[in-house]
This record gives C-alpha cells, sequence and structure tokens, in this order.
C-alpha cells in the first residue's frame, strides 16, 4: 500500500488528521482539509466477508495490501512506515527503528476505521493525571514519564467476527428446599431451617447469534489492559482511507484470521454459558458437556485508535493507553517497595497505639 500524502492548500506542508473533527491539519500554519463523506465508503465500513468462503478461496479474490513493515527489534512489534519515513521509535518501547530492517508484506486491507475523537492535549492530561494518583509510586516516576517523548496516535488492529451458533448440552438443574435439622447447644437440642438442593440431570440445545464479537490482533499490547480499553463505539466506523491515518502510526496485525476467530470462540462460549444456564432454569446450574457448532461465521478488518506512550523506570518499559474514542485509561506502573514497607510499619505502629491506650 503506497501512504498518500496530503498537502496543504495554504502552505503545502504535509497534512495531519484531527482528532475530533473530519478534517486533515496543518500542523505549521493550522490551515484544515475536510474530508468529504462518502455514502459508499460507509455502507463498506459495516459489510461483513464470509469467513468460510474467504479461507477456502485463500483471500484470493479480497482486496490484500502490500506494505513496508518494520519490527521492532526490542519488542518485536509491526508497525508500517509512511513513505519517505526512514526512521521512527518505536511507539510500543520507544527503541529506534530504521527502515532497513522492513520487509513487504501483504496483509488482508483494513475494512474500516474508527477516527480519533480525544485530541493528544486531553489524552496527555489523563495521563498525567493518572501518574500524580498513583498510590505507592516511586518519586522518580513523575521525572521519568516527564523525559518521554509524550503520547503517540497508534491504529490498532482488530477482528469482528458474526456468528450463528447451535450448542447441545449436558447438566444438572438444582432445586433449593428447605429442611428442618436439629443441633445442640449448651447441652440443649434445637432446631433450624436450613436450604438444600436437590439435583436433577438436565439436556437440550440452545441457539444463540453473535454481533461484531471484537478481538484485538495486536500482540504487543498487553491484553489485559487492551482489553479493558471497551467499550469502543463500532456504529461510528469510517469506511477505511488513507486520510484518517495521516500523522498516525498503524500497526501491522500479528493475530490472523483464523487465530483471531480461536480467540472470538472463547468469547462466544461465555456468552452460549449464560444462554445453557438459562435454559436448565432452576435455582442452580451445573454444565458438565456442551457442543458447540458455528454457522454463518463472518468477518471485518479494522482499525481502532488508542493513544499511547512509552516510558521506561529502571529497567522496565511501561505502557500507558488511553481509549481515542472514550477517553478511557489503562496502564502499567511500578511500585516503590520502600513506601509500601513505610506503609504496613506506620498502620502496625497505629494499631499499637491504639492496642497501649485501650489497655489504659
Amino acid at each position: 500500500m503506497t501512504t498518500k500524502t496530503y498537502p496543504c492548500t495554504q502552505c503545502g506542508a504535509k497534512l495531519e488528521f484531527a482528532p475530533g473533527q473530519l478534517a486533515l491539519k496543518c500542523p505549521y500554519c493550522g490551515n484544515q482539509n475536510q474530508i468529504e463523506a462518502d455514502a459508499t465508503e460507509q455502507t463498506i465500513a459495516y459489510e461483513e466477508l464470509d469467513y468460510d468462503a474467504f479461507l477456502s478461496k485463500q483471500a484470493g479474490n479480497e482486496a490484500m495490501i502490500e506494505q513496508q513493515t518494520v519490527k521492532c527489534t526490542g519488542c518485536g512489534a509491526q508497525s508500517q512506515f509512511g513513505q519517505n519515513i526512514v526512521s521512527d521509535r518505536c511507539p510500543f518501547c520507544a527503541a529506534p527503528m530504521i527502515a532497513t530492517n522492513a520487509y513487504a508484506k501483504r496483509q488482508i486491507q483494513p475494512k474500516a476505521i474508527a477516527p480519533f475523537d480525544i485530541k493528544e492535549s486531553d489524552a496527555r492530561k489523563k495521563f498525567s493525571d493518572w501518574v500524580h494518583g498513583l498510590w505507592f509510586a516511586p518519586n522518580a516516576l513523575k521525572r521519568a514519564y516527564r523525559a518521554e517523548r509524550g503520547l503517540k496516535g497508534i491504529y490498532t488492529p482488530y477482528w469482528t467476527y458474526d456468528a450463528d451458533s447451535d450448542t447441545t448440552y449436558q447438566g444438572q438443574r438444582g432445586v433449593d428446599y428447605t429442611a428442618t435439622e436439629s443441633y445442640v447447644q449448651d447441652g440443649e437440642t434445637k432446631t433450624r431451617q436450613v436450604t438444600k438442593t436437590n439435583w436433577y440431570p438436565a439436556a437440550g440445545e440452545v441457539q444463540v447469534s453473535f454481533d461484531d464479537v471484537l478481538v484485538i490482533a495486536s500482540k504487543t499490547l498487553p491484553k489485559e489492559y487492551a482489553d479493558n480499553l471497551a467499550p469502543w463505539h463500532l456504529d461510528k466506523l469510517q469506511g477505511y482511507r488513507d486520510d484518517y491515518v495521516s500523522g498516525f502510526t498503524v500497526e501491522a496485525y500479528q493475530v490472523a484470521l483464523e487465530p483471531g476467530f480461536v480467540d472470538a470462540r472463547a468469547i462466544m462460549e461465555d456468552g452460549i454459558r449464560s444462554a445453557i444456564c438459562r435454559d436448565i432454569g432452576g435455582d442452580h446450574q451445573r454444565i458438565t458437556a456442551m457442543q458447540p457448532r458455528y454457522s454463518n461465521i463472518s468477518f471485518k478488518h479494522i482499525l481502532l485508535p488508542i493513544w499511547l506512550s512509552s516510558y521506561k523506570y529502571g529497567e522496565k518499559t511501561y505502557r500507558f493507553l488511553v481509549n481515542g474514542q472514550t477517553g478511557e485509561v489503562q496502564g502499567e506502573r511500578p511500585y516503590s517497595y520502600w513506601k509500601i514497607a513505610g506503609a504496613v510499619l506506620l498502620a502496625f505502629a497505629v494499631v499499637m497505639m491504639v492496642i497501649a491506650l485501650t489497655k489504659r
């Protein structure tokens, strides 16, 4: 894929997408070029591709892109270099990246993209507030994060999957009942009411349909934190255009289509278990076996916006993420074990003081 450049109509400099607006903004003179909305592209953004047909044809008829992809020697992240870019720093670990490490890579073309709604200045303030609000953080951490280059806008690859499921299951239905129980207290026999459960065999079949099950296709971001950036507003997806990625880093997907569906099935099975429990009924449910079958599977390859900061403390790299649509914050952080130890000693001293006062 050849990355387009967009010259400013006022000064000729390269334009960059302006978060929160459908525009390309000149970083030098402030002039903006509006991005024209395209109804056809909007329709394409929600178009699903047939999963089985795609695999059987080995993607022969689907649009692919061949791009200059650079793999970071520090953390293994794979980023796409834009036209005329020969060097940069890895947005995930801040290690140097140069175009001599680039290689051509064919990938499924993104179908849709969610442009940035949160401005960098707003994301930077969230970063600052987050750092200052950390308990037991080392004093040097604030100096460390100020020394970094700040936040970088990353378009992160995701898959979305739709599917219908039909699942037979075996399990047990638990029904509570009340019984009278005798017990001895202080030498006297007494009775009390207790709740017990009778278990009965259960079996059946449930059908559940899934829409836009979201799976991150990046192995670089900490999955726990990336998952917690949800929810995403997928109703705001736009048809993919080079305009939207101008001035941002685009990460190449590392989780391919089939492994992505393995992750999606794990998410779907949680929904299927909930449906089975409702079908079993009773007061309690046990699932001993289930056999899900999936049909009408379809997918999209989409890009979602994340503001990312990588900062080093000690010998370790920590990452801070902001959802580029909603402003949701997630981050890795170090702890000061000296501060934790001091807090424990202080709490112990307070307890001992309270005990001493109560004995007077």
